[in-house]
């Protein structure tokens, strides 16, 4: 069965290695979207630890903006295409140089999951959920909020099926088959 699956978690809850577990498990050949951007070397030593436990097989692809192109390129039928991370995503609009671009690319981004899981490609959404806090104070911080729970909504309605990852453990949000 072809699907979209969503994986949302915390910062080190295990979403990353459910979704590449996932993967792995199905046999098909694997289409890995990697949207972070290495400003840093923290990051940069994220980022490793992402890379070393990938298998070599998978391809990779970074794309820090143009995600649904880049879908819209790879998922193919009888493929899987892992997308980590979607806050990421997000994060890199915010703060590009032309963040109202956004909201083009998530309405663009939304069209080609639906289109792609028709022509058969299974499609897993790695995301940050960080709507369980405190509302933050600065203007660009509660925009990332509003944005990336909007966003979470809106791929939830289309997901097959929707994971909350904490401590390692995935909590079923949407199971498989089940209307928003």
């Amino acid at each position: 069965m072809k699907n979209v699956h969503l994986i949302l978690g915390g910062a080190r809850s295990g979403k990353s290695r459910l979704a590449e577990s996932l993967a792995l498990s199905n046999g098909k050949p694997v289409h890995y979207i990697a949207t972070a951007e290495i400003k840093d070397p923290e990051m940069s030593y994220r980022v490793s630890q992402h890379q070393a436990r990938r298998p070599s097989h998978w391809t990779i692809t970074e794309t820090p903006l143009l995600l649904a192109e880049t879908l819209n390129d790879l998922a193919t039928p009888n493929s899987i295409v892992l997308v980590d991370c979607l806050t990421l995503w997000l994060s890199n609009w915010l703060c590009s140089e032309q963040p109202e671009q956004f909201q083009m690319q998530k309405r663009s981004f939304l069209k080609v999951i639906e289109n792609k899981r028709e022509v058969g490609c299974d499609i897993i959404l790695v995301s940050n959920e960080v709507g369980h806090g405190i509302i933050p104070m600065g203007e660009l911080s509660r925009q990332f909020v509003d944005e990336s729970g909007w966003l979470h909504q809106d791929i939830a309605v289309i997901a097959d099926k929707v994971d909350f990852v904490m401590a390692g453990l995935a909590m079923p949000l949407k199971p498989m088959g089940r209307a928003v």
